[in-house]
């Protein structure tokens, strides 16, 4: 008999991380052995609905109804493809103490049901309500489901609390709304549920930011005139596939004279000899992000693009000095140079150039930390958050600048450091 027949009682074990601190983080093969206790997705699982369970508990509303597709994956453990990240066709539905509900596009709700056997088979349905406004409205597919799902929230006994919405259609909201449901925001509470990472999880972003060592040094080694951006966006990607990554998000690769200001993209630019060029790389393996910068120079480097590279590192190391459980987000951001004094009108126009970003199912998670929002209103790092911190230089030459960033976990004392490829000094690829 499917287990997932009946409901699953989650055990306070199910909550507890598994974190083990002594030694370096492992980065175990990416395959499953009978050899090493590697990814145990059973306990990723169980870990992961456990805190959603418990951040709705603590929170005002009794359900949550989420469009999101990294909470659908969070809670459900369900993906069907990069393709529908944008297309906002799947919903999941966690109320009270049931089993969460799938709708999913047409036959993967019959692939749930067949191979997702930690799922309850009657909860996973077939379903889609506007994608994106392409089925309007008044075909009545959103009334249809507002009105199901508020049936099912009534029958767990909710239908008095208010609902945890992260992000819908608009329509949706009104459909939502007109079939009784008091709409609340719910993404806030998913994202306290993600903040902190299990074993499992803190493995799988250091398997990605693995991949990501790798192509760097293929990337140091291709670094030379006569390559354009794109060819090492080609080659990257190629690499990860091959690599077994599940989503090349975007490559930035930026050089010369378009490295101030950054524009966060590529195109067909050539490298050029003397060139700074820096590099972003953001990606998944089985579902779990890297943004991982690195910046290089092509052949030789001057006296102020070398400075560029020494004022970033100096900024990166000091906050990564500073990251250990309990300290607050501010005193953070407040060790990285003011926007003015790189030449910005104000601490939003330079949004994104010092930086930390939460990583997990999604590339910004909690914690976010800028001069712009942690001054004011900090945030208490805490053991087993991973996140990722950038900084930014531009070099007196004008045009020149240097990008770094490292990805972190927060460990019981302090914080490792999972992106390894070598970044102390600016490296020269190909040096003349």
């Amino acid at each position: 008999m499917n287990q997932a027949l009946t409901p699953r009682i989650l055990q306070p074990g199910d909550m507890d991380p598994n974190w083990r601190w002594e030694g370096r983080l492992p980065a175990w093969g990416h395959t499953a052995v009978d050899f090493e206790r590697r990814v145990d997705h059973d306990r990723l699982r169980r870990y992961r609905l456990s805190r959603a369970k418990d951040a709705l508990k603590k929170s005002e509303c009794g359900s949550l109804l989420l469009f999101d597709v990294n909470n659908i994956r969070y809670i459900s453990g369900t993906k069907i493809g990069e393709w529908e990240r944008d297309k906002m066709c799947r919903f999941c539905l966690l109320t009270g103490d049931d089993e969460p509900y799938v709708w999913d596009f047409g036959s993967a709700a019959v692939h749930h049901k067949k191979y997702a056997d930690w799922l309850n088979p009657e909860h996973c349905r077939a379903g889609v309500v506007g994608m994106r406004g392409t089925i309007p409205p008044s075909f009545g597919l959103m009334k249809l489901y507002a009105e199901e799902i508020a049936g099912l929230i009534r029958d767990a006994g909710m239908s008095g609390m208010p609902v945890g919405v992260d992000y819908a259609e608009t329509a949706m909201f009104f459909a939502l709304q007109e079939a009784g449901i008091n709409v609340v925001d719910g993404q806030q509470i998913m994202l306290s549920a993600r903040e902190i990472k299990n074993t499992d999880e803190i493995q799988l972003l250091t398997q990605a930011a693995a991949m990501v060592d790798g192509v760097y040094h293929m990337i140091y080694e291709e670094l030379k005139p006569g390559i354009r951006e794109n060819d090492i966006v080609a080659m990257s990607n190629k690499m990860l596939y091959e690599m077994g990554s599940d989503d090349v998000e975007a490559i930035n690769a930026i050089s010369g004279e378009r490295c101030n200001p950054h524009p966060h993209n590529f195109t067909d630019r050539y490298f050029r000899p003397g060139d700074q060029a820096f590099f972003d790389i953001l990606q998944s393996y089985q579902g779990y992000r890297t943004c991982y910068y690195r910046t290089f120079n092509i052949g030789r480097a001057t006296p102020a693009q070398n400075d560029a590279y020494v004022k970033c590192r100096e900024w990166l190391d000091a906050s990564i000095e500073r990251i250990k459980p309990g300290v607050s987000t501010d005193k953070v951001a407040e060790v990285w140079p003011t926007a003015e004094s790189l030449g910005f009108p104000n601490e939003l126009a330079a949004f994104g150039l010092q930086f930390g970003h939460g990583l997990g199912l999604a590339l910004h998670e909690r914690p976010i930390i800028s001069r712009a929002v942690s001054l004011d209103n900090p945030m208490e790092i805490k053991t087993g958050m991973v996140f990722a911190l950038e900084t930014y230089c531009p070099a007196a030459d004008g045009y020149s600048a240097a990008r770094i960033e490292e990805e972190v976990v927060v460990t019981d004392t302090g914080c490792e450091v999972i992106s390894l490829f070598p970044a102390e000094e600016l490296p020269i690829a190909n040096r003349y």
